[in-house]
């Protein structure tokens, strides 16, 4: 598949590499060529660096994992046909005016409709090993785009994780970020630390 990551940080730096190495094309959108975060992913396999909108241009799928949900949404340039995975949240109040999420936001300012939240309830470190023990963790997926879903599954399982469970629509995006907060305020507010994660068990 051919993907871009729009934001370089640690979210967006651990699945570039999980999918470089799973064989995946990676395109990272940066908005300068010469100076931007996470310059040691262009050591990872099938990966290059291009303007945001060259990277969606070059792209069947878009990852964002970056602050300021509007502006970036603004940035990547025609959307239609591709599919936008939204690994962000709102939290502490902090996010696009006006959204109670920020896929909404993504929703409002661009021309697809297979938005999608995945990735966005569990820590980076997760993303860089969702290993424990001898099992992985679980990850969650909600939108009303099927196809976006299917996606998300399929590269869920790239990363590492075990399963990616299906929560509902568009309007579960919400709850998605709650789930994200419940991980935030048991690792950082509650003092578990970061090496937690989340696993759906069955009986």
């Amino acid at each position: 598949m051919k993907l871009a990551i729009i934001g370089t940080g640690n979210v967006g730096g651990a699945l570039a590499t999980q999918w470089a190495k799973a064989g995946h094309e990676i395109n990272l959108g940066v908005q300068d060529l010469s100076n931007f975060k996470g310059k040691e992913l262009l050591n990872n396999p099938n990966t290059q660096v291009f303007s945001v909108t060259e990277a969606v241009k070059k792209s069947e799928v878009i990852l964002i994992a970056a602050p300021a949900a509007v502006e970036v949404a603004k940035s990547l340039g025609d959307t239609t046909g591709k599919i936008i995975i939204d690994s962000m949240n709102i939290v502490m109040g902090r996010g696009p005016v006006g959204f109670k999420t920020t896929a909404e936001a993504i929703l409002a300012h661009t021309q697809t409709r297979d938005v999608v939240k995945c990735f966005n309830t569990t820590g980076f470190n997760n993303m860089q090993n969702p290993m424990y023990g001898n099992q992985a963790l679980d990850l969650f997926v909600a939108g009303d785009s099927k196809n976006g879903k299917e996606i998300a599954k399929q590269l869920v399982k790239d990363a590492g994780f075990a399963e990616c469970y299906d929560v509902g629509g568009n309007d579960r995006f919400e709850l998605m970020e709650q789930f994200a907060w419940f991980w935030i305020n048991l690792a950082m507010v509650q003092g578990q630390g970061r090496e937690i994660g989340f696993k759906l068990l069955k009986r």
